[in-house]
């Protein structure tokens, strides 16, 4: 269990706190906007309306008593960029900033952001590999080059275990997972035969994976 501190409060930030709450972490949200805090008060450890960029203000809540601060405002990068400045004046030990462009990600790193992240994008990539790839039921990207991708085994693969089939070394890909009927089996031993229900969870390169996804 984490103790994190939510500013802004838009969409992201809304799910943001309701995806960290049912984690059992401890979640306080802080927005100026009164209704948008009185919508979740209910369901967070602890709530405030008040307006971050007042430098008294963000000092009262104890931003160094947090594992990690979100700063979620969408619609001001000014003022996203002054508190992530000042969360860091301040002592906070991971500030995690929401940017929508790379010269937003460049400034609210060099002004004390440990990390950027880019929510609409990350998301409109994913949807876009989803729905453009034959075949593709999942995606997670991991780096510029390797990816997470659930995919259906290839049809010669049916009926035959992992080490016949020699998955790492003809395809160049680590299969994680395979979730069947419903249950989730991780890292799956040689011996596993492929079945036409079964969804993989590979590993695998940006190449290798399009090289392997040609052929299913």
């Amino acid at each position: 269990m984490k103790s994190i501190l939510v500013i802004g409060l838009g969409r992201f930030g809304r799910h943001l706190c309701q995806k960290l709450m049912s984690l059992n972490n401890e979640v306080m949200i802080v927005d100026r906007n009164e209704e948008a805090v009185n919508a979740l008060a209910n369901e967070v450890t602890s709530a405030q309306i008040a307006d971050c960029t007042d430098e008294n203000v963000l000092r009262s809540l104890g931003v160094h008593n947090f594992d990690m601060c979100f700063v979620c405002i969408a619609s001001d990068f000014t003022s996203s960029l002054l508190i992530t400045s000042l969360l860091k004046d301040m002592g906070a030990k991971r500030i995690i900033a929401k940017a929508s462009r790379d010269i937003q990600a460049r400034l609210l790193l060099r002004n004390g952001a440990d990390e950027v992240i880019y929510p609409e994008r990350d998301s409109a990539e994913r949807t876009a590999i989803r729905h453009s790839a034959q075949n593709v039921f999942d995606y997670i990207e991991l780096s510029d080059e390797y990816s997470i991708y659930e995919i259906p085994p290839l049809e010669n693969w049916v009926g035959r275990s992992i080490r016949e089939v020699d998955v790492r070394n003809r395809f160049k890909i680590n299969i994680l997972a395979i979730k069947s009927g419903g249950e989730l089996r991780p890292l799956p031993g040689a011996d596993y035969v492929f079945t036409n229900r079964d969804h993989l969870l590979a590993l695998a390169s940006r190449e290798d994976a399009r090289k392997l996804l040609r052929k299913i």
